[in-house]
């Protein structure tokens, strides 16, 4: 038990409880915490009469984790879990129904369970560090808040406060917790952390949770409270506005706020468990911990990455373009504290690139995120220029300009001159092959694709595209430098569209195949959205551009024209070109495409798209969705298949962050496994034999299907 929880009574009989999970960097409420927490309930019991308060610590850089999801993605008895759950959340009970003042010392992150045991103590006392994050974040693994998040923040905040909390899993820093109450006291440094707690123990001999006292009342009222009743009752319609209904999570918490709160503590602690239970043994939770949990950590942890490379930091990184892209990956490397030459053909430009930084820096500063000082110093290390030579100390260049094969090869030939010896030069290109691009340097070794998506600031993936002649030390240090930036990698091989553009493109061209098969575009945006797509296909197309669209398909043309290969057009080109050429209608950078931007109001879909492409009957409503996800589904396993992918964690995690893919699925392959291998297979032979060979399953899928092995 001493090794977990380590028990210490001081000479004024105030017991000190430090967590302290061993073989492990955080604390979790695994079985050996949850029988060391029983045992020392029981020992706290038996000693009550010499305890003055008791103090919960830990003796590692963070409070507590929370729930051990290693553990829970084996659960799949709901009796089982339902233990599990109780076996958690009963001492948390016991311990603030003690009769003895409880102190929650709060030194570094405490999120989801571990912000749960710190609720159900009667005084938290928080280190106060910007860089501590405290929270109920379960519901972004498909999960709710089950140590009694929900019953006690219901009873701290009231439902309306708590919502945003335990429904979104908004995390906030220790200054925002004192804030809306949920810390009371912050601590200027560890060493006074446990000495005001013990001060607030002396002070406060009796203590009870508000929620316990006779005549307690939740803040803000219950659901029959007429004000509160008329919010809840548009609630749950506004929640599905949001999730189009493909989440549960959400919606049970809400359940679970709603009810609990119009019963007793006790019977909304057990509210609150049965639906964890749910939530936990259901397929949603299990596909978004498989891919948020599991495989992003795999993925962040640097299994892609060439292991016996020594890791390296870069030092100074070259931009060649300060466009949207160039701009975003200038404010992002210097936000992460390394210093950028920001190049373009006029110095104009390049503070132009300089002053995007500029404008989201100086929004932070108003948000109170960041100090003045501190957005100075990060702009002061972005040097604009003109000319190549200033690229002569940085140890990465990389090319941000438009998706032409000769301007990028003048642009990163040129840069290559001056960079430092071992530089690397990376190309920005989302689709052109890095192998051929790559012709344009000398040491071609040293030569990969870092693929950013837009904005740069928002998106948190990078893909990072292995070709011919990389090195592994190239795709090493690449990988470090992505990791350095605060993003996550994943690692591709070369090949036209690689991985990212690859699967996003398939979405785009099936989108304008049902739009020309009879699809109406309301409808069609509509079944992709309801499917958990971000945006549909139409909107999407709008915002890359159709002149882009057009662009890549005509160097493909080219490629294919110059190899010998035949070119085989995508279904869809036709409606492509039929808006380019006929109509002038590029996309939403130039005022319109397949919707209207007016100046006043929302976007709309351009009236003309009825008249020249007529609904019909031809696809039924079930099968949109369906040809929207298979059609990116079955690309990814081809990309598997041909070894462009080389792990299922990067196939997953680079759909759900990069694509969109619905997070509801655990990502593009995940979602194979969750319909099932075969049924999958059946399913895309049917829509074959209907729609095009384009759906019918690759090998390896049949081959898995065979072997009767899942996508893992």
């Amino acid at each position: 038990m001493d090794a977990i929880i380590h028990y210490q009574q001081d000479a004024d009989n105030i017991v000190i409880l430090t967590l302290n999970s061993p073989g492990q960097a955080t604390n979790t409420m695994n079985a050996a915490y949850r029988e060391a927490m029983i045992n020392t309930i029981n020992r706290l019991e038996n000693d009550l009469d010499n305890i003055r308060g008791i103090i919960i610590t830990s003796a590692k850089d963070t409070f507590c984790a929370g729930g051990d999801l290693n553990e829970l993605s084996e659960q799949v008895d709901t009796s089982t879990f339902y233990q599990i759950v109780n076996e958690i959340k009963v001492p948390l009970r016991q311990l603030e129904t003690l009769g003895k003042p409880v102190v929650a010392a709060i030194n570094g992150s405490a999120l989801g369970g571990g912000f749960e045991l710190a609720l159900s103590t009667h005084y938290r006392i928080c280190l106060n560090q910007p860089t501590i994050q405290l929270g109920l974040p379960e519901v972004t693994l498909g999960l709710l808040p089950a140590a009694g998040g929900i019953t006690r923040m219901v009873r701290l905040l009231g439902i309306e406060a708590a919502l945003p909390y335990i429904q979104q899993g908004k995390k906030f820093n220790p200054q925002h917790a004192k804030h809306i109450g949920l810390i009371h006291e912050l601590a200027e440094s560890k060493s006074t952390l446990v000495e005001q707690a013990k001060t607030w123990i002396k002070a406060n001999p009796e203590t009870t949770q508000p929620w316990d006292k006779p005549g307690y009342k939740i803040p803000g009222g219950t659901p029959t409270s007429p004000q509160l009743a008329q919010k809840l009752m548009i609630a749950p319609a506004m929640l599905i506005k949001k999730t189009k209904g493909c989440l549960p999570a959400p919606e049970k918490i809400l359940c679970a706020a709603v009810e609990g709160a119009q019963v007793d503590f006790d019977t909304a602690y057990a509210i609150e468990s049965r639906y964890f239970v749910h939530l936990a043994t259901g397929p949603v939770a299990k596909n978004m911990i498989t891919a948020l949990w599991h495989q992003l950590n795999q993925v962040n942890s640097g299994k892609s990455r060439p292991q016996t490379i020594t890791t390296t930091k870069t030092e100074k990184v070259g931009i060649i373009g300060s466009g949207m892209m160039g701009a975003g990956i200038a404010y992002v490397t210097a936000k992460a504290g390394i210093p950028v030459v920001l190049k373009d053909i006029s110095i104009d430009k390049a503070k132009q690139g300089k002053d995007y930084s500029r404008r989201l820096l100086q929004k932070q500063v108003q948000q109170g995120r960041l100090t003045t000082q501190d957005a100075e110093s990060i702009l002061e290390i972005i040097q604009c220029t003109t000319v190549d030579s200033d690229f002569h100390d940085c140890d990465l260049i990389i090319e941000a300009v438009f998706e032409d094969r000769s301007l990028k090869a003048k642009a990163t030939q040129a840069a290559a001159e001056y960079a430092t010896k071992g530089a690397i030069i990376a190309s920005n290109t989302s689709t052109l092959p890095i192998t051929s691009l790559a012709q344009a340097v000398e040491h071609q070794q040293q030569f990969i694709g870092l693929h950013f998506f837009s904005p740069v600031d928002k998106m948190s993936l990078v893909e990072i595209i292995r070709a011919q002649q990389t090195s592994e030390a190239t795709l090493a240090k690449a990988f470090d430098f992505v990791r350095q930036i605060r993003k996550t990698p994943i690692v591709v091989n070369d090949n036209r569209g690689f991985f990212t553009s690859r699967v996003f493109g398939r979405y785009c061209l099936e989108g304008l195949a049902l739009l020309q098969e009879g699809v109406a575009p309301a409808l069609l945006e509509r079944e992709a959205v309801k499917a958990g797509m971000p945006v549909g296909p139409l909107a999407v197309i709008d915002e890359v551009s159709l002149s882009l669209l057009a662009h890549i398909r005509d160097q493909e043309k080219a490629d294919c024209k110059q190899s010998g290969q035949p070119f085989i057009p995508a279904p869809g080109y036709e409606v492509l070109d039929k808006l380019l050429v006929e109509y002038d209608r590029k996309g939403r950078a130039t005022g319109g495409g397949f919707y209207d931007y007016p100046a006043q109001g929302k976007k709309q879909l351009w009236p003309n798209l009825t008249r020249l492409f007529p609904s019909t009957n031809a696809v039924p409503k079930q099968d949109i969705a369906t040809r929207l996800l298979f059609s990116q589904a079955i690309e990814s396993v081809s990309c598997l298949e041909e070894g462009v992918l080389e792990s299922v964690a990067d196939a997953n995690i680079g759909s759900l962050f990069g694509i969109g893919f619905p997070v509801w699925t655990g990502g593009v392959l995940q979602y194979i496994n969750h319909y099932g291998l075969a049924y999958f297979i059946d399913k895309a032979k049917q829509l074959a034999g209907k729609y095009g060979d384009r759906f019918q399953p690759p090998a390896l899928l049949l081959n898995k299907n065979k072997a009767k092995a899942a996508f893992i």
